[in-house]
């Protein structure tokens, strides 16, 4: 469902990511971690037509998000680590806009949005405007806004950032639950907790290659560290201070 294919995408002499290679298939839940500017936000960015790459290719449910964006957007929702939400508009009003985008029936708009809000704790917000809301609740409408055309492929950046542990169990819940039912899952994120918790499969990024690749097992066998997923990570990105480890394996 997602395909990333010698990805690279430089900054002049930066490169932000280099030669990534990955497949997330559908209904998996894959998490990407990596240390500060190792090129997550960048590849996030990348997969949601946001930005152009250098060279190399990425197809989200069979597309070419470049040559064929339009089909490629109507399967993907994206949340971005801080998302922009039209602030005079009510998060009813928003949602209604949302599902409008996606040219969806005005009772599905009804019964998504109902639903939604309701699973996230948002009906007490649903009539005040955007701006006065808290940044938990931004985000939450940002997510139920994401989640409303039911999408096949669901990327975030960052999802517990602002969310309280309520909050954060919902997302979590909900996201399982979607990746359960098909829905390709894609999350970027610092909180290794989340990773464990969750993750059908793990990458680790560092110095824009992506430098491990697997299951929580996997990733234990290839840094040879036993134990929290944290002890890992510390240990893959430790034996690769210029990129020495070896290129994780296009899965």
């Amino acid at each position: 469902m997602v395909e990333l294919i010698d990805l690279v995408k430089r900054f002049g002499e930066l490169t932000a990511v280099n030669g990534v290679q990955l497949a997330v298939r559908r209904g998996e839940f894959f998490a990407l971690l990596g240390p500060n500017a190792a090129g997550k936000t960048t590849t996030i960015k990348l997969i949601a037509g946001l930005m152009k790459p250098t060279s190399g290719t990425v197809c989200v449910a069979g597309f070419d998000v470049q040559k064929q964006p339009l089909e490629a957007r109507q399967r993907l929702a994206y949340v971005p680590d801080f998302p922009f939400l039209y602030e005079k508009l009510t998060p009813w009003e928003f949602l209604r806009f949302t599902g409008q985008l996606f040219q969806m029936a005005e009772s599905r708009i009804q019964a998504a949005a109902r639903e939604l809000a309701a699973r996230f704790n948002l009906e007490p917000y649903l009539s005040k405007p955007i701006e006065g809301l808290s940044h938990g609740t931004r985000q939450r409408v940002a997510i139920v806004s994401a989640l409303l055309h039911d999408p096949e492929v669901f990327v975030i950046d960052e999802p517990m950032v602002g969310l309280d542990p309520q909050h954060a169990r919902v997302v979590k819940d909900v996201l399982k639950e979607r990746s359960l039912l098909g829905m390709t899952v894609f999350v970027s994120t610092h909180q290794l907790s989340v990773a464990e918790e969750m993750a059908d499969r793990i990458g680790i990024m560092h110095q824009g290659r992506l430098i491990a690749l697997g299951t929580r097992d996997d990733l234990r066998r290839q840094s040879g560290a036993a134990g929290a997923l944290e002890k890992v990570f510390l240990a893959l990105t430790a034996q690769d201070p210029e990129g020495a480890v070896e290129k994780a394996p296009r899965a």
